[in-house]
């Protein structure tokens, strides 16, 4: 696939096939992983597998709990029931749908990565940005080979449970899950906010009128839908 098409249709995926990920193609999407930048080059990402053997199901029955009682407190909070919620061609009541498809769903995803950093220093804010291009590296690598995923924080509400089901130390950061498989459904193209409402010219804010959004670009705005 062409390097500018995977991502204009790298979505977010939250709805699989549980079909599973043949090893050759799993390990062609952590090669990709594993060719990201990281600070100094010291290349202390991590990727843990989860799959199908005793120990994954179990630590993805974890993740999966969180999931749901966190989509289930968002999806109050945020009013995804409410308001154009009610109509169910909205946008706003397809991602109440495609999320509680992914809740419900979530064991039978066949892959989750734990996208893990060993720590060498005390954390920093900028820590992720030896563990987070990877990430990226990891969907990109996946699109191209016709698999989706998303980038989560869930495993953070089992994370005692995890490291010690996993064995991972603590002085390794567990920096994302991400949930990986066929999509149930279809890839791209994915909508963001006018390339000129996200770059400025020589200063906060001053416009820089060559930041043209190739033609046919759809857009969407950012943030949780609101009450």
């Amino acid at each position: 696939m062409e390097l500018f098409e995977a991502i204009a249709t790298t979505r977010a995926i939250r709805r699989f096939r549980p079909d599973p990920i043949p090893e050759d193609d799993l390990a062609t999407i952590l090669f990709a992983a594993s060719r990201a930048p990281s600070g100094s080059n010291r290349q202390l990402f991590r990727f843990v597998l989860l799959r199908d053997d005793e120990t994954s199901r179990q630590a993805k029955a974890l993740i999966g709990g969180v999931a749901r009682a966190a989509w289930n407190a968002k999806r109050d909070h945020d009013g995804y029931d409410r308001g154009s919620g009610n109509d169910e061609s909205s946008p706003k009541a397809r991602m109440a749908r495609a999320m509680q498809h992914f809740v419900e769903h979530y064991e039978e995803i066949p892959v989750n990565v734990l996208a893990c950093l060993i720590r060498h220093r005390a954390p920093t804010p900028a820590e992720g940005a030896s563990v987070y291009p990877a990430c990226q590296n990891l969907l990109l690598a996946a699109r191209s080979l016709g698999y989706g995923g998303v980038i989560t924080g869930w495993h953070a509400g089992a994370e005692t449970e995890l490291r010690e089901l996993l064995g991972i130390p603590d002085g390794v950061a567990i920096s994302a899950c991400i949930p990986l498989g066929r999509p149930l459904g279809h890839h791209g193209p994915v909508r963001r906010r006018p390339l000129a409402e996200l770059v400025y010219d020589g200063g906060w804010e001053q416009p820089a009128p060559w930041a043209v959004d190739p033609p046919g670009t759809r857009f969407a705005q950012a943030g949780p839908p609101r009450s």
